[in-house]
């Protein structure tokens, strides 16, 4: 029997144990998990060195990208649907929540920085609609930090399930937005991407209001 993922999800963060992410059309992946519970790398310092205060993460996980903020004094909410994930990232000093970024009635036109870190362009399987949702957080003078996959194969959205040795979960839907696609996608959502850059083999780009 399927499990929920947030079931596999949080029982490896409990563990710090590996998980992997396969997706409907073959593609597996295996999910950082041990670099989520760390403190944040030399990558990730360099990347929250652009962002300016106040900070949304959406999809926090953990907390380190919060914490890290938090530590260079930029005031930084996290935001994770995962319960024991807002209580990680509590529990290591990043003020958290639990919500939904398409539900969650957070103060709309307040935050100069959001980020969509480690896969979170994916949420929902539609990255268009998610950072459109996103631009409305944003100050008119606000940037969003995004991760994506590395140039070559485009958008699509795919379903995904998590596996965990014989455990898998539930199939949900997800998107994998390679770097030379997000330019398009930006623009869609009322956002222009102001750079894009690879840095520790990882792939961002910044976006700002049009």
């Amino acid at each position: 029997m399927s499990a929920h993922p947030w079931t596999l999800y949080e029982a490896a963060l409990d563990s710090g144990t590996t998980l992997t992410a396969r997706h409907a059309d073959g593609v597996t992946e295996l999910l950082a998990v041990s670099r989520w519970l760390a403190d944040a790398d030399p990558v990730d310092e360099r990347l929250v060195a652009r962002a300016r205060g106040p900070v949304l993460d959406v999809g926090c996980g953990p907390g380190r990208h919060v914490h890290a903020l938090v530590r260079r004094k930029i005031p930084a909410l996290g935001l994770d649907a995962s319960p024991l994930a807002v209580r990680i990232a509590s529990e290591r000093g990043a003020e958290a929540i639990l919500g939904d970024v398409f539900t969650h009635g957070l103060e709309v036109g307040v935050w100069e920085t959001v980020l969509l870190l480690d896969g979170n362009l994916g949420i929902g399987g539609d990255p268009g609609a998610l950072l459109a949702r996103v631009r409305e957080f944003l100050t008119p003078t606000g940037t969003v930090l995004v991760e994506t996959d590395a140039p070559g194969q485009g958008a699509r959205s795919v379903p995904v399930r998590l596996e965990k040795g014989d455990d898998v979960s539930l199939w949900f839907p997800w998107a994998r937005v390679c770097n030379d696609a997000i330019e398009e996608i930006a623009l869609g959502a009322g956002l222009v991407c102001a750079d894009r850059w690879s840095d520790g083999g990882r792939w961002f780009a910044e976006l700002r209001c049009a």
